[in-house]
């Protein structure tokens, strides 16, 4: 079930990612949506009649915006909605609140540079180099992390993962970093191979993340949307990490709002 369900998604989601518009948009929002909701129930605040709909409502929002153009803008809405989580959640001394807070930032902030990304200059490569990235750190760690074994990684949050894994992916990363310099004049190939190391380091920080709030709230899985797979969370939280840490990284670095990730691979300084 776990292959099948693989072999109908990813051909998928590659078609969307080469379509790109509305269809890849449509994508993120319900990506953002159904992490916002698994986020919910993990935490306890699914069943809130008021938050619940505000934080989901806020999503789409901003992730509408986003589409629209304006980013800026998305992501101070987004702040608000949070915010204001937040602070609901002390006025009430309710920590299911607050949790829900530091969900509506993960899924929306997710959605909004998952939107952003593909509409830049060179939105497909830079998407699909994310998801290859992931994808290639995961499935190596895997298998490296079971054949050679060693000290773990951070046991009490994730007992299966282990340093030589961890290593491993990252060199998986590396290999697809410098693989895609070949097919790509977009950049020289150290920052190919840079931007995919660092990616690969944020998207394990981004699985553990989600390891660590699952063992906060004694939950296995964050749903069972995927038949085989679990939850959405649980499939694409290094995409999250490596998405969202990898926006800001690029952006610090490169500066436009619109279009950070082509910036950084252009800044030749690399």
């Amino acid at each position: 079930m776990r292959t099948l369900s693989a072999a109908l998604l990813v051909p998928a989601a590659l078609a969307l990612i080469y379509f790109g518009g509305i269809a890849f948009a449509l994508m993120s929002a319900l990506l953002a949506t159904v992490l916002l909701r698994e986020w919910s129930v993990i935490v306890g605040a699914g069943g809130d009649l008021v938050a619940a709909p505000v934080a989901h409502v806020g999503v789409l929002a901003v992730l509408l915006l986003t589409y629209l153009g304006d980013a800026q803008t998305a992501f101070g809405i987004l702040f608000v909605v949070a915010l204001g989580l937040y602070l609901s959640g002390l006025a009430r001394s309710h920590a299911p609140n607050r949790w829900l807070a530091c969900g509506t930032l993960y899924a929306g902030a997710t959605g909004i540079v998952l939107i952003v990304l593909r509409q830049g200059s060179e939105g497909a490569l830079l998407i699909l180099f994310l998801f290859l990235v992931v994808w290639v750190t995961d499935i190596v760690a895997y298998f490296v992390g079971r054949k050679v074994g060693g000290p773990k990684l951070w046991r009490r949050v994730s007992p299966k993962k282990t340093w030589s894994g961890a290593l491993g992916g990252l060199g998986g990363a590396l290999v697809v970093g410098a693989v895609t310099s070949g097919f790509s004049a977009l950049a020289p190939a150290f920052a190919w191979i840079l931007a995919a190391g660092v990616l690969s380091i944020y998207a394990q920080i981004g699985d553990l993340a989600e390891s660590a709030l699952k063992r906060r709230f004694g939950v296995k899985d964050s749903g069972t949307i995927i038949p085989g797979h679990g939850g959405v969370m649980d499939r694409i939280d290094g995409v999250v990490g490596a998405a969202v840490l990898g926006y800001l990284t690029a952006l610090a670095i490169g500066g436009q709002l619109a279009d950070p990730a082509a910036a950084f691979l252009n800044t030749q300084g690399l």
